[in-house]
């Protein structure tokens, strides 16, 4: 997360209510954008300066789960709280991988990165 400069941090808890859903799901290919209110069940993810990887699990008022991949323009309604544990001894960025076609996560132990 840039503004607080956290290099490599894990998500290890979330509670709270969105208004508005933005996810989308497995494979890549659906994605859900209603505009409607959801407590969360979940959290998880990984952040770093660059970038954020999360996905979350809401719940509706009949108790339907859904989740996904976190994508913009999901807005929290009247509380999300965040708990992020920062791994200060290491670095996250992302690769691309040629297999997989996507950025992958690369984690990078600080002292061992810089020793020659």
């Amino acid at each position: 997360m840039s503004k607080q400069n956290i290099e490599a941090g894990v998500i290890i808890s979330a509670v709270g209510c969105i208004q508005h859903l933005h996810i989308r799901l497995a494979e890549a290919k659906n994605y859900i954008n209603a505009k409607e209110r959801y407590e969360i069940v979940s959290i998880t993810g990984t952040v770093s300066k660059d970038d954020v990887h999360i996905h979350i699990s809401v719940s509706d008022n009949t108790g339907k789960t859904v989740g996904g991949h976190l994508k913009d323009g999901t807005i929290v309604d009247t509380t999300c709280e965040i708990v992020i544990y920062e791994l200060k001894d290491y670095i996250f960025t992302r690769e691309l991988d040629n297999i997989t076609g996507y950025d992958e996560l690369l984690i990078q132990n600080k002292k061992e990165r810089f020793v020659e």
